[in-house]
């Protein structure tokens, strides 16, 4: 299961990477300042979970318990959600309202990978 967070991190990376290609030269000169900054929001928080995933693959790798797993569910569940959110905002101009259960899913996500580096060595 390790493998999977370390896989799916690194796919999450590479859409970050592709989406702010595309945001800065396709995309911006069709948005105002204010969907542009949204656009910048969610691209930022869909890099640094990608590294929370990608810590979470190693953390799991090295320790026993569940806790890493269950953060790695949170950290894509809540990327899917916020980010998801976020750009559907940005691109359709309306709101689907699950950006705070995203962002609130990635709050535990840090909880839980906080927890599961307390435990012990698997």
């Amino acid at each position: 299961m390790s493998r999977f967070w370390l896989f799916i991190g690194a796919l999450s990376g590479l859409s970050a990477v592709a989406l702010s290609a595309w945001a800065a030269h396709g995309l911006a000169p069709r948005l105002d300042e204010a969907g542009y900054r949204m656009a910048q929001s969610a691209l930022t928080m869909q890099g640094w979970h990608a590294l929370a995933l990608l810590a979470t693959g190693l953390l799991a790798e090295r320790r026993a318990g569940r806790l890493a797993h269950y953060a790695g569910g949170c950290f894509l569940l809540g990327s899917l959600g916020f980010c998801g959110a976020v750009w559907w905002l940005v691109l359709t101009g309306a709101s689907l309202g699950i950006a705070p259960l995203g962002g609130t899913l990635l709050m535990l996500g840090w909880l839980l990978l906080a927890l599961a580096g307390l435990g012990r060595a698997a």
